[in-house]
């Protein structure tokens, strides 16, 4: 027989019944007997009973229901989304069940969608049967560092969004592949899966136990860990397989969300937490809880186990961190120190050193040796939120300030990023820390570069319904344009205006430049001149001082001879008087001889001093006349040269936001284009 013929008559008699009409409380524990019967009874059982066994499926009982009929298995307890049953009440699933009639009362429908959740119990006194996962995941060793296969999907995967909302969702829950181009961002009833270069979409996976709180990759990357579920209800951790996000596992049957959880490093167990305060440890082979640790007095907040799978830290709401034995529960350390709620925790890679972020703002290092506290520093005014370590050994942390940075060991800010729109909540190193992902309250998914805090990219927490995907990314992509044309407008303007006034200023140049130099020239001809006039000037005064010195002395033996000479005249018998009169003259005749010498040199110092200094004034003039025309040529450059560079410095900011609208413009191009081609052919 096939599924259809089957399964045709079991919700035959499925319609609106006002009897069966109340809601269960989600928070209630639901059975067979006080719950699912009374439906199957007033709508089933007419076709589905001892006697009239339709399509071999009795659901008069609980034992008959979960044997199931001849399509196999009716029910599977944990898994409404896969219980055959369930998907043909919400019509997801041929035949549409009632046949010809519209989906069943939405009351029915979560009553029906609990119970199974719930674990499909028959009655008040029956415990959950752990849902056995699909896989066996466990391994028998770690093997540390990057694996040989890439763990990045392979098959294709979902990439409608099972929720759309209007406004983007808060990133409570972010987690990054460690050795993959590989981005996980929680939203409401699903995953969203990015590559971590591209921010391109790569996949939806559906998280059916309500929103997602925490996000954790395997420590090989080949799994993705979500934990979560509905405030206040229930919560459960789920398992996918990376490659082909198939959901393996399913643990936890908490009463609230899971805001905490994790899976050791060689996948054989998987610790949850949350507002119970109870640590749960499951085992990945079979599903069952391994054990249950309350040592935590509020809710638990964060845990991660050590690379080595040999501890667990969890902290808690009040300020409390503890780190346990993985293979016995045993507390290990209880690290003292942070004064406020504890949001997050990581560890190195060595396991031997554990990093927190509290509320009270800092990050604090524990060694695991004596667990002390090796190092301590405020991170974040207001409190930080996250903390994480990359392969590196560096972190990057983010919280209430809106800043995410970056941290060597010691404590010493190496990056700030761009700050947040509001408050900062997740963070993280990429696989090969060459980029920073960082979440906020607003639903920014904001994507850095580590190396120079350059936003790179930024991706939605809220998928769209296809349509309106492409009509928003046509919006976008029509604004994106007209950023486009009014930057290339302006631009272009400022361009011709940058190279007009080049234009303008090189004339201007050469000549201010001609001018300076023949002002220089003028000058260093002028001094030569100069320095000749000087020396003239000195020549002629030393001539002058010589000549009238001169003029005394021969005047005075001048007169001197011509007494002498009267008196011999008059006494010439006299001998000696002869002869003194004959020297007398001989000196007098050699100081006119000496007079007429300084007479003749005086009068060539006149002379060069004269020549000279006429020259020095014309080379004077000169210099007056070219520095006076080297100050106008720099009068008209000054103007032109200032409109020059103001033109040209007004071009780097309009071309750098050119290339921003160019860029932005083709992203929102090829964004239209994608989704042209996702867009279902008519």
């Amino acid at each position: 027989m096939t599924r259809i013929s089957i399964w045709m008559g079991l919700l035959a008699a499925f319609v609106f019944s006002p009897s069966l009409s109340t809601a269960a409380d989600p928070k209630q524990k639901l059975t067979f007997d006080e719950h699912a019967l009374p439906i199957l009874r007033a709508k089933c059982v007419a076709c589905h009973n001892p006697d009239k066994k339709k399509n071999d499926l009795d659901l008069t009982t609980y034992s008959k229901l979960m044997q199931g009929g001849a399509s196999g298995v009716a029910v599977k307890p944990g898994e409404p989304d896969d219980s055959l049953l369930f998907k043909l009440v919400v019509h997801k699933a041929e035949p549409f069940m009632p046949p010809d009639s519209p989906v069943i009362a939405a009351e029915m429908v979560d009553t029906l969608r609990n119970w199974i959740a719930q674990g499909a119990l028959e009655n008040a006194g029956s415990k959950p049967v752990p849902i056995k996962p699909k896989a066996d995941v466990s391994l028998t060793s770690i093997k540390r560092g990057k694996p040989e296969v890439t763990p990045m999907p392979t098959a294709p995967l979902r990439k409608e969004a099972i929720v759309t909302t209007q406004k983007a969702n808060a990133v409570i829950a972010l987690a990054v592949s460690p050795w993959a181009p590989l981005v996980a961002v929680g939203s409401p009833k699903q995953i969203l899966l990015y590559h971590g270069d591209t921010m391109g979409l790569v996949g939806v996976l559906p998280f059916a136990p309500g929103t997602p709180h925490v996000l954790k990759f395997s420590r090989n990357g080949s799994l993705l860990l979500a934990g979560g579920g509905r405030d206040g209800q229930s919560g459960k951790v789920v398992v996918y397989n990376v490659m082909n996000g198939e959901q393996i596992i399913e643990v936890g049957n908490e009463n609230d969300a899971v805001l905490a959880a994790d899976i050791s490093a060689d996948q054989q167990q998987i610790a949850l937490g949350g507002p119970g305060k109870m640590i749960r440890i499951y085992s990945t082979k079979d599903g069952s809880l391994i054990r249950e640790i309350k040592k935590h007095t509020d809710w638990i907040y964060s845990m991660e186990f050590s690379p080595d799978a040999v501890l667990l830290a969890t902290s808690d709401r009040s300020g409390s961190l503890f780190v346990w034995e993985s293979a016995t529960g045993r507390e290990f350390y209880n690290l003292r120190g942070h004064t406020g709620p504890i949001c997050d925790v990581s560890w190195r890679d060595d396991s031997n050193l554990l990093a927190s972020c509290s509320e009270d703002g800092t990050v604090k290092l524990w060694e695991m040796e004596n667990g002390s506290q090796t190092k301590t520093w405020s991170a974040h005014a207001g409190g930080a939120q996250a903390v994480k370590f990359g392969h590196d050994n560096r972190l990057v942390s983010t919280g209430r300030d809106r800043v995410t940075k970056i941290w060597d060991q010691a404590g010493a800010n190496q990056k700030a990023f761009q700050a947040h729109p509001d408050l900062a909540l997740r963070t993280a190193f990429s696989h090969d820390g060459q980029k920073v992902y960082s979440g906020d309250w607003t639903g920014q998914l904001l994507v850095f570069a580590s190396a120079d805090a350059k936003l790179l990219a930024q991706a939605a927490t809220n998928l769209q319904d296809p349509v309106q995907a492409l009509d928003a990314a046509m919006k976008t992509l029509a604004a994106q344009q007209t950023a486009f044309d009014q930057a290339n407008a302006a631009y272009t303007a400022a361009n011709t205006k940058a190279q007009q006034t080049a234009v303008e200023v090189t004339p201007a140049q050469r000549l201010a430049s001609d001018s300076a130099n023949i002002a220089k020239q003028a000058e260093a001809a002028a001094a030569p001149a100069k320095a000749a006039a000087d020396k003239a000037a000195a020549d002629l005064t030393a001539a002058t001082a010589k000549q009238q010195a001169v003029a005394v002395k021969s005047g005075a033996l001048t007169e001197a001879a011509t007494k002498i000479m009267a008196a011999a005249v008059a006494n010439k018998a006299n001998a000696d008087l002869q002869t003194f009169a004959a020297q007398a003259k001989t000196t007098a005749d050699q100081a006119a001889a000496e007079l007429a010498a300084a007479q003749t040199a005086l009068t060539a110092a006149t002379t060069a001093n004269t020549t000279a200094a006429a020259a020095y004034q014309a080379g004077a003039k000169n210099v007056l006349e070219s520095q006076a025309a080297a100050k106008l040529a720099a009068e008209i450059l000054a103007p032109r040269a200032l409109a020059a560079k103001t033109a040209a410095d007004a071009l780097p900011p309009l071309k750098a936001n050119l290339d921003k609208t160019t860029a932005d413009l083709a992203a929102a191009k090829a964004e239209v284009e994608k989704l042209k081609a996702a867009a279902p052919k008519k």
